[in-house]
């Protein structure tokens, strides 16, 4: 018995770390846009060994364009058109990872480039950049969809051409305590604020904060304490920092951060920021510009403000879309016009970005990236 003991002590250690690998896998969902794309994409990603799994079609369905999660079931939404409509479908999610639609509801104010579920679980919201609204769609008990109501926003800030002549939602989120829901408006140069009522499932305006004249509010996230917001806007390739009173519902603009200088836009005919994340430490921000393929790295100050500490190369085209696995390990960058989604390594100490070499993947125009273990 003694003779067959390393024999097993290999086999054991084999299983063991084959065990652990398998066990870091997380199970990614693409959202996509564009003739090339047949819908919604999966994969799993391996935060030990940076890899992908092969990629495939989770459902088809046309423009998929934005993805989310259900906060308590096994369920998510995409923005997407069938036919001659636009609105949401839910999917449930199954035990090989394809998604089986069960609900499906056209909005009547086209097609949203965004939505999220409330924390609650009980709405959703969508953002419809090219209809200047915001969505409300109820939600009952299994998750299926309701006839949405439409919030319309009016007016245009007029500062940047075409793009601003009229209102763009671009962005729709809540705050920490679930309150009140913030909209990103590109062509007022607003955050748009709603007061929630998730008991009533009802919401109703409560003020704007406005933001940087011309600077085209696109994405925007909360710091982890809660103080600060961290507007990513587009048009002026900046992050705003904004103080945030979550008792009042009010946001007032403090200071502004460029993601790129003025020589490296120069360089490109055409550069915008496209997503804005905030590392779980908190001690990290990044932002994706595409024209220039790139994210900048800041990091955090007490106050609020920001540094930048990197620029990094997707290995990519045209970043529409970034996320960082749940850990904040790996920052995964999709770029829509290489149909690429690329690994990048954060380093736990410094926050900056290492690609790994061929941790990539070929999705026909990749433009979200859900994570289902987040």
């Amino acid at each position: 018995m003694r003779q067959n003991q390393p024999l097993l002590f290999v086999i054991l250690l084999g299983f063991s770390i084959s065990t652990w690998a398998w066990g870091n896998e997380i199970t990614l969902y693409i959202g996509t846009g564009g003739k090339q794309a047949e819908g919604i994409y999966h994969t799993t990603f391996n935060e030990q060994t940076g890899q992908f799994s092969d990629v495939s079609v989770a459902s088809k369905i046309n423009a998929p364009g934005f993805l989310a999660r259900h906060p308590s079931l096994n369920c998510l939404y995409a923005v997407a058109r069938w036919k001659n409509q636009a609105g949401v479908v839910g999917y449930k999610i199954g035990k090989d990872q394809k998604l089986e639609e069960f609900t499906r509801i056209a909005c009547t104010d086209g097609m949203g480039c965004h939505l999220a579920v409330h924390p609650s679980g009980k709405f959703l919201l969508t953002a419809q950049y090219g209809g200047g609204s915001v969505g409300f769609f109820p939600l009952n008990e299994k998750g299926e969809l309701s006839k949405p109501s439409i919030f319309e926003h009016s007016g245009g800030s007029k500062v940047f051409g075409t793009r601003q002549d009229s209102p763009h939602p671009h962005w729709c989120g809540y705050s920490p305590c679930g309150k009140f829901a913030l909209i990103p408006d590109l062509g007022l140069d607003q955050i748009v604020l709603y007061k929630i009522d998730p008991e009533e499932i009802k919401m109703s305006p409560h003020g704007m904060a406005k933001s940087l004249a011309g600077g085209g509010p696109r994405h925007m996230r909360f710091s982890t304490n809660q103080k600060w917001i961290y507007l990513l806007n587009e048009l002026s390739l900046s992050v705003e920092v904004f103080s945030w009173d979550s008792q009042l519902g009010k946001a007032k603009g403090l200071s502004n951060f460029p993601t790129l200088t003025e020589p490296e836009k120069i360089g490109e005919s055409f550069n915008s920021a496209a997503e804005i994340l905030v590392h779980p430490s908190g001690k990290w921000i990044y932002t994706s510009n595409r024209g220039h393929d790139s994210v900048t790295v800041f990091s955090t100050n007490p106050d609020g403000s920001l540094k930048i500490l990197q620029k990094q190369p997707i290995r990519g085209a045209f970043p529409r879309n970034i996320n960082l696995t749940p850990s904040g390990n790996w920052l995964l960058a999709a770029g829509q016009d290489s149909n690429t989604v690329a690994a990048h390594r954060v380093d736990p100490a410094s926050g900056k970005l290492t690609y790994q070499r061929g941790a990539m993947i070929n999705v026909p125009q990749p433009i979200c990236l859900l994570f289902l273990n987040k």
